[in-house]
């Protein structure tokens, strides 16, 4: 990764354009070619470095609620949670802790009725009982930007 590479990262972390071709607005910006642009941009995420490009959007304004579960999953049971979990749209990220909860998950739905039924589903589902539901009782907004 070279300093421009790094220079774009920056930039796009938290000001991407929102333009019908955001590349050759940041092409222009970088003084480069939007082909180059692009493919600096792929080869970026190729290598990890970005995990996805996308919106963000506060689901409580949107009349959504959400929540944070962690489930005690047996070891060899997980892959198979984790694609049950994955079947409903309302999960938006879960990952593996070194912990007796070892799956956490966020989930949002129309309704914290609405969660709970999902969660009873999936608990259904996998035979997974230990699932605790840890909606937030105060929500605090974080900008994470990141030097490179």
């Amino acid at each position: 990764m070279d300093r421009l590479d790094r220079d774009i990262l920056n930039r796009i972390q938290s000001k991407f354009p929102i333009k019908s071709r955001p590349f050759k607005v940041l092409a222009e910006e970088f003084n480069i070619s939007e082909t180059e642009m692009i493919g600096r941009v792929n080869r970026l995420k190729n290598m990890a470095y970005i995990r996805r490009i996308g919106a963000s959007f506060d689901s409580r304004n949107l009349g959504f609620t959400s929540t944070l579960c962690a489930a005690r999953v047996p070891i060899e049971e997980v892959e198979d949670f984790v694609k049950v979990l994955y079947s409903y749209p309302g999960i938006t990220h879960n990952y593996r802790r070194t912990h007796e909860y070892n799956i956490w998950f966020t989930f949002i739905a129309e309704s914290k009725e609405q969660l709970k039924d999902y969660i009873d589903e999936i608990s259904e589902k996998t035979g997974i009982k230990d699932i605790l539901n840890l909606p937030a009782r105060k929500v605090f907004k974080v900008i994470v930007e990141f030097e490179t």
